[in-house]
């Protein structure tokens, strides 16, 4: 499968948004963006070598995860993303609102990722796919091959 269809797949409440870009005939210029723009947008943001089998899957759900956090698609709870889930709080005496991304179990530069199910899936197919270098502490000291 290719991302469009893995998105198309999984990413139903995009539905209403084309395949391909809508072009007004009379002026030339786009109307509306359709997916495959959306994918080659964020296609560079993935190394197809490091994702390997999974690249698709992971372009996919990047893409639908960007959307998302950008406005597009339908929610059936009130607002978009950014106001269902970046607002922790408010209260209407004197107007206090805290946002927050609630996520202490990622690093701050993955919090964004866990704002979207499909975020969530795509840093899964990411840890899958990239593996961190660990030391175990295995093997003797460097420059100690007697150890």
């Amino acid at each position: 499968m290719n991302a469009l269809e893995i998105f198309r797949m999984v990413a139903v409440e995009f539905q209403n948004m084309p395949d391909e870009d809508i072009i007004d005939e009379g002026t030339g210029k786009v109307v509306t963006r359709g997916i495959r723009s959306f994918l080659d947008l964020y296609a560079d943001q993935i190394s197809r070598k490091r994702f390997g089998k999974s690249y698709e899957k992971a372009l996919a759900y990047l893409t639908a995860h960007k959307l998302k956090m950008n406005g597009y698609g339908e929610n059936s709870f009130s607002g978009n993303i950014g106001d269902s889930l970046r607002v922790s709080s408010y209260s209407e005496g004197e107007t206090s609102i805290s946002f927050s991304t609630g996520q202490s179990t990622n690093l701050q530069v993955d919090a964004e990722y866990a704002l979207t199910v499909y975020g969530l899936e795509f840093l899964t197919l990411r840890r899958n796919a990239i593996i961190p270098i660990i030391s175990a502490g295995e093997g003797p000291p460097y420059g100690r091959p007697d150890y």
